[in-house]
């Protein structure tokens, strides 16, 4: 029973990794622009079709130096012809414009790669498992932890310690006034959402090698990293961070008293900290208003 509850923990905080990943992507575009982006999800899964199509000519390693990058790059194509035309304008038709991107980029994804799942190489050097008895502590799973960790260290450094990531602080509290000092709003918007999508994108490069590697891959991770935003509260990056791990280690913890409920765990989890604070955990004053 404790092998099995280490387990699920592990599983669960490894999941949880993902799930921040992708919701620090979402809360940055949502953040500075207002667009939630429903086809983060197809972004997830076109970063993981890259790297497995890189991957015979430039090796495991090369397809996840390179695949983020190029996910960003379409990211920010999507967002100069499509998603910048919206800004300013109701949120719901940006809702529905990435809604309708989320299934254009499934049908391509079916029609380039096919719709059954694909096996995701990993190198047989992290594929072993650590320990006869932590027979789940493999070198791949632990390589997913310490990268999601290195990343997100990187993520807040660069929105700390750089101009760039000043700039994008300054534009979510105050965007007007970050225009009427001489910034480029739209060259900003469309580096932070690259930005963002560079996340997802290396989400689904580490997703696929553990979960497997489908068109729906991002259909599975996206409602959760929404929830991820709302349990850490809205405008919150750390908050965001914290939620996707709770939700995670919350539905690993559950999958071994509940099995039916693991996917239900994290909407409970939502609503009590909704009646609890209303503006998430480590959410800032005033975005729920």
């Amino acid at each position: 029973m404790t092998q099995l509850l280490l387990f699920n923990v592990f599983n669960g905080l490894i999941v949880g990794a993902f799930y921040a990943l992708m919701a620090l992507g979402l809360s940055l575009i949502l953040n500075l622009s207002g667009v939630i982006n429903f086809a983060h999800g197809g972004f997830l899964a076109l970063g993981a079709y890259i790297a497995y199509t890189l991957i015979p000519y430039v090796g495991f390693w090369g397809g996840l130096a390179i695949a983020p990058f190029a996910t960003a790059a379409v990211g920010i194509v999507v967002e100069w012809a499509l998603i910048r035309r919206l800004y300013g304008r109701d949120p719901l038709y940006s809702l529905l414009l990435t809604f309708g991107l989320a299934y254009i980029f499934e049908d391509v994804l079916r029609a380039i790669w096919g719709a059954q799942s694909v096996p995701y190489p990993i190198p047989p050097e992290l594929s072993t498992p650590l320990s006869s008895q932590f027979f789940f502590l493999t070198g791949y799973r632990l390589f997913m932890v310490g990268l999601a960790a290195l990343v997100v260290l990187a993520l807040f450094l660069i929105l700390n310690r750089t101009r760039l990531g000043m700039r994008i602080r300054a534009g979510t509290a105050d965007l007007e006034t970050v225009s009427v000092l001489g910034i480029n709003v739209r060259i900003l918007r469309t580096l932070n959402f690259g930005l963002g999508i560079y996340l997802a994108g290396l989400a689904g490069v580490l997703a696929a090698g553990m979960l497997g590697l489908q068109p729906t891959i991002g259909t599975s991770l996206i409602m959760p990293s929404f929830v991820a935003i709302i349990v850490g509260g809205l405008g919150s990056l750390p908050g965001t961070l914290l939620g996707g791990l709770l939700i995670g280690l919350a539905a690993g913890i559950t999958a071994v008293f509940f099995p039916s409920a693991t996917e239900a765990v994290m909407y409970v989890m939502m609503g009590l900290v909704l009646l609890v604070r209303p503006r998430g955990l480590l959410g800032e004053e005033g975005r729920v208003s």
